[in-house]
């Protein structure tokens, strides 16, 4: 790959700008430039796409992604560290990468991408998961971005792609297979990062649908959703108590036990359970 774009090997990138990740910012830096060409690849033909990247800290995942084709990368880093070491990138690919030095929970990235944009990142560990819900849970659908390739623990992973009775069902696997195609595209052990995190890691390549797979408001499945999986192990009866007075009746309307856990109701049946909470 340094030999693809002309660039230095990212650990002597590090090395002369004195990187050292943090912990408090929940870095941890993939250095192997050939597997964040890979991670770049995932997220498909990106010739003509603009993309929207988080965290790219030393540039990794950023120069496997110009390098792959793409239109346009914004980049919004938070630590202002790496705003030279982006910089160096930007001048290497002319009017292709822009930085934002921000928080990512704070920026508005609209006016700077074309859409429909892709989105691909190593997400910080610390804003990974409340990231990915904001994405999924847009006020418009379909979103504004086409797909997301995005890399987490590989226990939120494996939670975004579980099925029902999974132990690992719950309102992010709902909430990401209820508008999109997810399915985990690659793994990566502790020691492909410095510093190696706990934790093995895994990238998530999420397609957005067209629309929903059933019909249903977005804040009303979510809330009942967040109802029912904040107490997993009760039956619903008593979960989702909270959410309407009459939930029994309203569960046994929609064809759901009363007596049954959260983690063994379907997508479609949290759906039909929203909808008849629409009234409410």
């Amino acid at each position: 790959m340094a030999a693809i774009d002309g660039l230095p090997p990212l650990r002597d990138v590090i090395r002369d700008h004195e990187l050292v990740a943090k912990k408090q910012l929940g870095q941890n830096f993939l250095l192997d430039l050939n597997l964040t060409a890979k991670i770049a690849r995932a997220a498909g033909n990106l010739d003509g796409h603009d993309v929207l990247e988080v965290g790219p800290g030393p540039g990794g995942l950023t120069r496997g992604l110009l390098a792959e084709g793409a239109r346009k990368v914004l980049a919004v880093e938070k630590d202002p560290r790496c705003m030279p070491v982006l910089a160096e990138i930007a001048d290497h690919y002319p009017g292709r990468l822009e930085v934002i030095n921000g928080d990512a929970l704070e920026v508005d990235v609209t006016a700077h991408l074309r859409t429909p944009y892709k989105i691909a990142a190593n997400l910080p560990y610390n804003v990974g998961t409340e990231l990915l819900v904001r994405w999924l849970t847009p006020k418009d659908w379909p979103p504004q971005w086409d797909s997301l390739t995005l890399m987490f623990q590989r226990e939120v992973a494996e939670r975004i792609v579980a099925q029902p009775g999974d132990n690992h069902y719950g309102r992010l696997a709902i909430l990401a297979q209820w508008r999109t195609t997810a399915r985990i595209v690659m793994s990566l052990p502790p020691e492909a990062f410095t510093p190696a995190p706990k934790v093995h890691s895994a990238v998530v390549h999420l397609k957005a649908l067209p629309e929903p797979r059933y019909p249903a408001d977005a804040k009303i499945l979510s809330r009942v959703v967040a109802a029912g999986f904040n107490q997993r192990r009760k039956m619903l009866r008593a979960s989702l108590k909270s959410v309407a007075p009459d939930i029994e009746a309203k569960l046994e309307a929609v064809g759901i036990p009363p007596t049954q856990r959260a983690e063994r109701v379907t997508i479609e049946e949290w759906c039909r359970l929203a909808r008849s909470l629409e009234t409410n």
